[in-house]
């Protein structure tokens, strides 16, 4: 561009065009960038709320150890002589007099030494709260226990039934006006009993929660 004076000599002034700004592009993709990252990790969801998961079945596993060896021993030592007696009888109530009974103490038996055995696979998904593996073999063997638990514990209910109320037309009578403390812990066996079954369904649903969310 040229520009004359008063004294008519002519003087070159130059102005330069302004630069596209390249840096801006390149602050303006390094602010972009934490915006991404920070959107992306929002849409992920959440993992430590598998370590608590982890955490309460341990917890549930050994409220259910407790109830399943309370089940076992209460029928086990189950034994009750009345005072009185014949010449030819002795009135002696006894849980393995009823193959029931025995089933009782040897299915809740398997349950309370397999949810010892269990600990330490509980104890792994705590460390690992993304481990598949060790909580699918968890929930088989949990549905398994709980099946043979509550088995156990649905057939023995039934004869304390029996025991309490009796069956006219099978002609059972009751006998626990007799064997009152005899049916008192075997009643208490089979509430145990129920308890640990309950806590062994609440397993095998907590465990299929956290394998649904793990997918």
């Amino acid at each position: 561009m040229d520009v004359s004076d008063k004294s008519g000599e002519a003087t070159k002034i130059t102005i330069q065009e302004p630069k596209a700004d390249t840096k801006g592009k390149g602050i303006a993709a390094g602010a972009l960038a934490p915006v991404i990252v920070a959107a992306k990790a929002a849409r992920r969801p959440r993992k430590g709320w598998k370590k608590g998961v982890a955490i309460f079945d341990l917890v549930l596993r050994l409220s259910a150890i407790v109830a399943g060896f309370a089940a076992t021993s209460l029928m086990a030592t189950t034994d009750q002589i009345l005072p009185f007696f014949t010449q030819f009888f002795q009135f002696h109530a006894q849980y393995n007099d009823l193959p029931t009974f025995l089933f009782f103490v040897i299915a809740n038996a398997i349950t309370s030494g397999y949810l010892v055995l269990s600990l330490p696979f509980s104890i792994v998904c705590i460390v690992r709260p993304r481990a598949a593996g060790p909580r699918l073999l968890l929930i088989i063997l949990d549905s398994v226990m709980m099946g043979l638990t509550t088995s156990a514990a649905s057939a023995s209910a039934a004869i304390v039934y029996l025991a309490h109320n009796g069956n006219s037309s099978s002609n059972w009578n009751a006998f626990c006006q007799q064997f009152n403390n005899f049916c008192q812990q075997v009643s208490s066996a089979v509430v145990a009993s129920f308890v640990a079954s309950a806590l062994l369904l609440s397993l095998v649903v907590l465990s299929a929660f956290a394998l649904r969310k793990t997918k």
